[in-house]
């Protein structure tokens, strides 16, 4: 079934951390970028702005947080510090924080409050904190910098309860005679897996990979299993935004397409004939994240206020990233005035509708199995399910079959693998029956946790999904039929 079974299994048997599974399991959550850049209309300050200027009357995070929630998000990242430096915490080894604006009596702390509301709405909390910062002196000075952000970062991961991810990019617009900081990922890294060892660290952080664009586009696959070299924190800073401008949430990128075919990573694994063969444990578990800004910039700029991205837009991102091994990262950015304008929020509620209708299509089917048990991936969608399907070891072409009460159109299947098991499947074909007969509908190579295939609508009494190619005997989590809409 498998053609180098070796090299297959080397590849099979790179597995996620706990923390990676309940990551992937988040499938959506949110980006809230707001701070002094907000109340200057701004992508980039240049940490000089007065902190009187920062004064939201009417931030409400209980509005933020409600938001996000219609749309199914189930986390939110809050930009706790952007590049400019300004603090949305009292820090204590800092001035430049909401402790010296006028906001809220210079009593306030946004990052408290966002994490009050994201628990209270029964949303996790994530924080990020630019390594990059522009007011403070320290900045360039080696390690004085260093134990700068590290206090910075040890504030926020011990005052505001659990956090579920640590989101560090490493955007520098200063250019080559700007001040230069060689980061010290591994502390700051060291500092996350004492204090919140339950966080993942994205982007510029071993745990999530970024996409390589702002613009919400994916990979036509989407491998979790990469080569190590790809978790090189000072190359993603390299292809980060460097310019302040909100062209960069808009930029795609075509290269590097492929990262994890076994074409990519030929001569990645011992024994595969390559002059200089890469150990196992070269490659890495390195799942994706697709991000991007519901509006051209990050943050909020009054003149922005018509381009907001519509539902439709943002739903076929999300089913190409939720639906193509990624989680998605959706940025929604709150104005002046604290509030979520009322064209964002309609958009996410009608988003939020989408997601709903596009999972409550589920046709109900009877599942049957090439070999072995079916266990409940018939019915594990959305979600996980208890019991994944594995077939016998010896199964030729490993398949299931969806059986319907009476034909029914369609325009979707989901896959998914228990990826505890890692990822295995290299190939997978989903075909119809209509009138005794097998259509192909869509194929795919790259499933892991999600794939979401979808066709022109088609009108069948059966779904078979065969997978004619994988790594290691293939085990499955959930196979779900989705009805096209009335």
């Amino acid at each position: 079934m498998i053609a180098g079974a070796s090299a297959g299994r080397a590849l099979a048997a790179v597995r996620p951390s706990k923390r990676q599974l309940a990551w992937q399991a988040m499938e959506f959550y949110g980006f809230i970028h707001f701070g002094m850049n907000t109340m200057t209309d701004r992508e980039w300050g240049d940490g000089r702005d007065d902190p009187a200027v920062f004064d939201p009357a009417g931030l409400d995070a209980d509005q933020w947080i409600t938001a996000l929630k219609a749309a199914g998000m189930t986390g939110v990242i809050l930009t706790c510090k952007h590049h400019d430096g300004f603090c949305l915490w009292p820090s204590d080894v800092t001035t430049y924080t909401v402790a010296s604006s006028p906001w809220r009596g210079g009593k306030g702390d946004v990052v408290a409050e966002v994490a009050g509301a994201a628990r209270r709405h029964g949303l996790r909390f994530g924080i990020y904190l630019s390594p990059w910062d522009r007011a403070e002196a320290s900045y360039g000075s080696g390690t004085a910098y260093d134990d700068f952000y590290v206090a910075q970062l040890t504030e926020l991961l011990t005052r505001y309860g659990p956090v579920f991810s640590v989101w560090l990019d490493g955007a520098n617009g200063e250019g080559p005679d700007g001040k230069r900081q060689v980061y010290d990922w591994e502390r700051y890294y060291a500092v996350v897996r004492e204090l919140q060892p339950d966080a993942v660290i994205s982007v510029c952080g071993p745990d999530v990979r970024w996409c390589g664009n702002e613009a919400g586009d994916t990979r036509p696959d989407e491998w979790s299993v990469v080569p190590r070299a790809l978790r090189d924190a000072e190359r993603i800073a390299e292809r980060s935004q460097q310019a302040d401008d909100g062209a960069f949430a808009r930029l795609v990128r075509s290269d590097d397409r492929d990262l994890g075919s076994r074409a990519a990573l030929a001569g990645h694994f011992e024994g595969s004939g390559a002059p200089e063969p890469i150990r196992a444990d070269d490659l890495i578990w390195y799942p994706a994240e697709v991000n991007t800004s519901i509006r051209p910039g990050w943050f909020h700029h009054p003149g922005e206020d018509a381009s907001v991205r519509s539902a439709d837009e943002l739903f076929a991102i999300y089913l190409r990233a939720v639906g193509g091994n990624s989680c998605f990262l959706l940025n929604v950015p709150p104005a002046r005035d604290g509030r979520l304008r009322d064209a964002d929020v309609a958009v996410l509620e009608r988003l939020g509708r989408r997601i709903e209708d596009f999972r409550a299509r589920r046709v109900e089917a009877t599942a049957t199995v090439s070999s072995g048990a079916p266990g409940d991936v018939a019915t594990a969608w959305p979600g996980t399910g208890r019991t994944p399907w594995r077939p016998d070891d010896a199964d030729p072409l490993p398949a299931v079959t969806l059986a319907f009460a009476r034909p029914r159109r369609v325009e979707a299947v989901a896959v998914g693998e228990d990826i505890t098991q890692g990822q295995r499947i290299e190939h997978v074909v989903v075909r119809g029956r209509r009138d005794g007969r097998w259509t192909t509908l869509a194929e795919a190579n790259a499933v892991g946790y999600q794939r979401i295939l979808t066709f022109p609508p088609a009108e069948v009494d059966a779904v078979l999904v065969e997978v004619p190619e994988a790594r290691d005997t293939p085990v499955v989590a959930r196979v779900a039929a989705i009805g096209a809409a009335s």
